[in-house]
């Protein structure tokens, strides 16, 4: 079972996506602010941290460089789930060093699948499109 860290701020999102995950097999750690999800995934090595960018304490991002700056955490795939979805955002986002970038709203199915891809549960190589809900 993949464990995976879901740092989000709005505790009904976070509700959501854990009981999505959950509901998906995974096993879930969850972090309130970017502090906690960096220091949880520090602590837990969790299989892929899903990062919110917009959190108290530090960002998404900050979450992400510092991560993929430490030789404990820098293998760990990042994904960030964001409504902001302006391109220089989404850049950013990769430029710190995610995997992939998901915009939110997004359906628990999409978010399940794409996660499969991710860890390697999709034979096709391709991450699945993501549409307008």
């Amino acid at each position: 079972m993949f464990k995976i860290l879901v740092a989000e701020d709005e505790r009904d999102i976070l509700d959501l996506i854990t009981f999505t995950l959950q509901y998906g097999g995974y096993q879930v750690v969850s972090a309130a602010n970017g502090i906690q999800a960096w220091e949880r995934t520090r602590r837990e090595k969790p299989d892929l941290a899903l990062l919110d960018i917009r959190m108290p304490g530090i960002s998404g991002y900050e979450v992400c460089r510092r991560l993929k700056e430490s030789q404990e955490t820098n293998h760990i795939p990042i994904v960030f789930l964001s409504a902001k979805g302006q391109e220089s955002e989404i850049k950013a986002g990769y430029e710190t060093g995610a995997v992939d970038y998901i915009l939110k709203p997004f359906a628990p199915d999409f978010l399940l699948t794409r996660l499969e891809k991710l860890l390697g549960g999709l034979p096709d190589g391709q991450l699945p499109k993501q549409t307008d809900n």
